[in-house]
């Protein structure tokens, strides 16, 4: 994805862009009532109730300013419960969300839109005819209100739990994964050996890779005739010391900019293209659910289960195999990618650590790792590792020789042997 593809898709996502959209919508409609009252032929005389229409705008303005407010507020809240009972990570998804956006946006709308009449109302631009268009559009108006508040109400009951939070995070780690399987170098080559010639350039800020526009990298490589090796990828702390990518090839200071300005660093990570925040995130609400002071398996279990659906998002076929196909017309651009076991340590490291003194944590996992062992073959050596980890850590730490017996019966049922498992 280009830069300015990115850039568009973030914007609308910002709160703010959908309530100044759906702000100015209600200030145009109010103004245009008026002009619209003018071009209409047709005059009203029958009594509509169209006098009361500053009646109703005064309430509605006053309504609306308090449940904009109310609503801020719950989100607010839910943002606080989130970071408290899952992990601070889950909160730039749930700003994210388009149901509490367009409710806000919609209740703030209207505030406007009824601000903007009474001020026309009482300066007397609207004439009889139009006291009746914008006596139609408040009506319009009230019932989408309505149906925003009621559909409000019914988000806001889940907004922020942790079962919602755990979907929120799947979901964008899945959609994440799921773009890293379809094309794991962005649209590049598969990162090989950088020479030792090769120039290295480096960012002047400390930060995360948020993005990385291998476009326009190509570009840039087909222009000035150069191979390019990324080497600071999405998800990657970058400082002034480590490279952001290395160049075989002539490269004067003005084509050193344009390759440095074509990655993105910002204080903190995003989803979009870090397929490993993801992953990272639902291990740690699954090791806050572990720790002591909470003690609840069962999210656990949970986010073990979301950790599944989002591996299997992955091809089994191995990289090597996606690519054959068409690898000659690719632009020499060669993007270094997160390794399996990366994957499978993000995920199942803190898990490991934290869960093995409940015994049905150990099960799951045993079965979340058998179950990834069996559909992804790329990612077998990792899983069978972690997977002897695991019986160690449970005949090292588990205390109750029982507990110990259930696990290793499922450990063998899930694995074949009591004591192996083998890549």
């Amino acid at each position: 994805m280009n830069r300015l593809d990115w850039v568009l898709k973030r914007l609308r996502r910002r709160i703010w862009f959908r309530a100044g959209l759906i702000s100015a919508a209600g200030i145009l409609l109010a103004a245009l009532s008026g002009l619209a009252g003018r071009i209409i032929p047709y005059e009203f005389h029958a009594d509509l109730g169209q006098d009361a229409v500053g009646t109703i705008l005064q309430i509605l303005a006053s309504s609306m300013l308090a449940v904009t407010t109310f609503s801020l507020t719950a989100m607010v809240t839910a943002y606080g419960s989130a970071t408290q009972l899952a992990t601070p990570r889950a909160t730039q998804l749930m700003r994210e969300d388009p149901t509490s956006q367009n409710a806000l946006s919609t209740f703030l709308g209207a505030f406007v839109f009824s601000i903007v009449g009474i001020i026309g109302l009482q300066t007397g631009i609207y004439g009889s005819q139009g006291r009746v268009v914008l006596f139609a559009g408040t009506l319009a108006l009230v019932a989408v209100v309505v149906a925003t508040l009621l559909r409000w109400i019914d988000h806001i009951t889940a907004f922020g739990r942790m079962s919602d939070v755990i979907d929120r995070v799947e979901d964008a780690a899945a959609r994440s994964m799921a773009a890293f399987a379809r094309d794991p170098q962005q649209g590049g080559r598969p990162a090989v050996a950088v020479p030792d010639a090769a120039r290295r350039l480096h960012g002047e800020r400390v930060g995360y890779v948020s993005h990385v526009d291998v476009p326009g990298l190509c570009r840039v490589a087909a222009d000035a005739d150069l191979v390019l090796h990324v080497q600071a990828v999405p998800g990657t702390l970058v400082h002034p010391a480590r490279p952001l990518l290395c160049v075989e090839g002539r490269v004067d200071d003005a084509v050193a900019a344009r390759l440095t300005d074509a990655f993105t660093i910002e204080r903190h990570r995003a989803f979009d293209h870090d397929p490993r925040l993801g992953v990272i995130a639902l291990a740690e609400i699954a090791s806050r659910a572990l720790a002591p002071a909470t003690n609840d398996p069962g999210t656990a279990i949970e986010v073990m289960n979301a950790l599944l659906r989002v591996f299997l998002t992955l091809s089994p076929a191995g990289e090597d195999e996606r690519n054959a196909d068409g690898r000659v017309e690719l632009p020499p651009v060669h993007v270094a990618r997160p390794s399996i076991e990366d994957f499978i340590g993000d995920a199942f490291e803190p898990i490991l650590r934290e869960g093995v003194a409940e015994v049905e944590v150990s099960i799951r996992l045993s079965k979340t790792l058998a179950a990834l062992h069996q559909a992804l073959p790329q990612a077998r050596s990792a899983t069978a590792a972690y997977a002897r980890r695991l019986q160690e850590n449970v005949d090292r730490r588990q205390d109750d020789p029982r507990a110990r017996g259930v696990f290793e019966a499922a450990h063998a049922a899930s694995w074949g042997a009591p004591s192996t498992a083998r890549a």
